[in-house]
């Protein structure tokens, strides 16, 4: 297959992933399972999204050192940490209540605002994500190296703040 022919493919596995994703997971919370409640993972997802923002660095680290393996090992491993990271989300709530925030004050708003854009852009990074690593794989390195500078900051952004996330909601866990 060609390299057109496969970016055209790429593309549309990116646009089908792009709106599946989010609208499964959104239904997935729609379902509650009677079942003992996962309360043990939001620790390990908040700490999984850690892991992917170091990922995330070291990556760029290595990129900027050439070492262009190393980049792309660790890129794929901040994807696998992301997935789980989704899977062990949508289990938590598909079998847990949800927390409500406890805090007062202008603490609740700066709660709310980092809650409220994290989920937004951790919508809004899967198609750069996809497109960032379609890029390289087509090898349109300088394509990759565009949008990556784009994705890079989101996807940083999405982890950092997931970690935040758990570190502000966690003393309300019942």
């Amino acid at each position: 297959m060609n390299k057109e022919a496969q970016e055209k493919r790429y593309k549309k596995i990116i646009t089908i992933l792009s709106i599946v994703i989010p609208v499964a997971v959104a239904a997935l919370f729609g379902i509650k399972l009677d079942v003992e409640p996962l309360s043990f993972l939001p620790p390990i997802y908040a700490t999984i999204n850690g892991i992917t923002a170091v990922l995330l660095i070291l990556s760029v680290i290595a990129i900027k050192k050439g070492n262009r393996n190393l980049h792309e090992r660790l890129n794929i491993m901040a994807i696998v940490c992301s997935v789980l990271f989704l899977v062990m989300y949508v289990a938590y709530h598909m079998t847990s209540d949800s927390t409500v925030f406890g805090g007062e004050g202008a603490i609740k708003y700066v709660y709310y605002f980092i809650l409220i854009t994290h989920i937004l852009l951790s919508i809004v990074v899967i198609p750069f994500v996809l497109i960032t690593l379609m890029r390289a794989k087509l090898e349109k390195f300088v394509e990759h190296k565009k949008i990556a500078k784009i994705t890079f900051p989101l996807w940083l952004y999405v982890a950092v703040s997931g970690v935040i996330v758990y570190l502000m909601i966690s003393p309300y866990y019942a």
